[in-house]
């Protein structure tokens, strides 16, 4: 396929030429995959065959791919997505999962999303658990623009809420505090040192905002974990996806036992075997009431 040879002409080239090719030759033509593999080799129109040679040569400029159709899937949910917000990396899906988990025998949790970006794991929560109350926050007032768009079309806008402010600071608009069932983030957590060795679509494409853990890629999980206990409930679940790339998980483990508002932390792998998430369970202490 001619997109798939201009695809490996890139200096940085995808790890799925062919797939990417494929998407974005669906989305030129406007077909879906089997209406695209049952005509293989029919000539596009020429607008088409127009829009496809555009895609293809942004992507090679270093574009991502679900910036190019404005969409990306996430725990089987369609999301929009652009450069106002980080893309959905199905890794992050095991974090879900992991609250899901902790809270399928709850009858109405309240569960906060930090950085919620382009509000995936917020309205993946609330789709996993329909009675589930979802307050999320970020620090950038246009992801919160797109995040509002996505749980519109998700059907849970009713059940979430939005706030803009970093780590835990608009939690305490809300008054929740001591009633949180699960404080969960995916925050940004490469060392600032390694975001020049990053992809270049990566590097140059996704928000800064997102990407940038500070020296040692911590930076926004310390606040999050030395405030957490204050909004949590008894018995609620702090969860914080981490990077192996990095070793993080042994070092938030620490970080969250030391608080002593936790029971041990424990580490998650996610399918590949890879350290994904750290999850802890409040125990008594400040915060601790409900209402």
């Amino acid at each position: 396929m001619w997109g798939t040879a201009r695809l490996r002409q890139m200096v940085e080239a995808p790890l799925d030429g062919p797939l990417e090719a494929e998407v974005l030759l669906r989305h030129a033509a406007g077909l879906s995959r089997e209406e695209l593999f049952a005509r293989p080799g029919a000539p596009l129109p020429p607008d088409a065959e127009a829009v496809y040679a555009s895609l293809i040569a942004r992507r090679a400029a270093g574009i991502p791919v679900a910036y190019l159709v404005g969409h990306r899937e996430f725990f089987g949910i369609d999301f929009m997505v652009d450069a106002r917000v980080m893309i959905p990396r199905p890794e992050t899906e095991r974090l879900v999962e992991v609250v899901g988990a902790a809270l399928r025998d709850h009858p109405s949790p309240r569960v906060v999303d930090i950085g919620t970006g382009s509000g995936a794991i917020a309205i993946a929560v609330a789709r996993l658990l329909p009675r589930a109350r979802v307050f999320a926050t970020d620090v950038s007032a246009a992801a919160l623009e797109v995040a509002r768009i996505n749980a519109a079309q998700g059907g849970v806008a009713e059940r979430l809420e939005w706030a803009e402010g970093s780590a835990l600071v608009p939690l305490r608009f809300w008054g929740l505090e001591g009633r949180v069932d699960a404080l969960v983030a995916n925050p940004p957590y490469i060392p600032t040192a390694e975001l020049t060795n990053l992809p270049r679509d990566v590097r140059d494409a996704e928000p800064a905002v997102a990407l940038d853990g500070g020296p040692d890629g911590l930076s926004v999980h310390r606040p999050i974990i030395a405030e957490a206990g204050h909004y949590l409930a008894a018995g609620g679940v702090l969860a914080l996806e981490v990077s192996a790339v990095w070793n993080q998980a042994r070092t938030i483990a620490e970080l969250v036992d030391r608080t002593g508002q936790f029971a041990p932390a424990c580490i998650v792998h996610d399918y590949a075997g890879v350290e994904r998430v750290v999850i802890a369970l409040k125990v008594g202490g400040d915060g601790d009431h409900r209402g």
